[in-house]
């Protein structure tokens, strides 16, 4: 079991792509169930949270084992570049590796993201209303706005 003192987190930086790419697999990959081929991560529905990090409104941050620098899990944020139609909300892409959840990893990520990101109001989520993610979100004043079978739109008051 982690505790806050055994891994740390820092922002993501432009070199960081290559581990979101890593994540963004972690994300896809359910943990009952047969892991998909790798290169699921290409496909443009996924790519597009990754694909070109480092962009201005791009943030996020990483987790790391202090001893041995795993990587523990990651949480992003894309919102839309800038002339884009629609107003849509940022979107927001979390895992923590399998092995690793349930252990406060992604809360810590979570409140980093807030804190650095104050007038962070809503953020769009694809995953169902029943999600851990959307009851995590709900701890940090974020409701559901609105929802499809794949995707939760959440929003808070600032």
């Amino acid at each position: 079991m982690f505790a806050p003192a055994d891994y740390e987190l820092r922002p993501l930086t432009a070199d960081d792509e290559p581990l979101l790419w890593e994540m963004l697999y972690q994300a896809l990959s359910p943990p009952d169930a047969e892991a998909p081929a790798r290169d699921i991560v290409q496909r443009p529905e996924y790519a597009r949270f990754v694909e070109g990090w480092g962009r201005p409104a791009d943030c996020g941050y990483v987790a790391h084992d202090k001893n041995e620098r795993t990587l523990l899990g990651a949480v992003w944020l894309r919102t839309p570049v800038e002339g884009e139609p629609g107003e849509d909300p940022a979107e927001l892409a979390f895992a923590v590796r399998e092995g690793h959840r349930k252990h406060g990893i992604g809360a810590s990520l979570l409140t980093q993201m807030v804190r650095a990101n104050p007038r962070f109001s809503a953020v769009l989520l694809h995953v169902g209303a029943h999600s851990p993610a959307v009851r995590l979100f709900e701890r940090f004043g974020f409701e559901i706005a609105s929802q499809e079978a794949r995707s939760v739109v959440m929003r808070r008051a600032i």
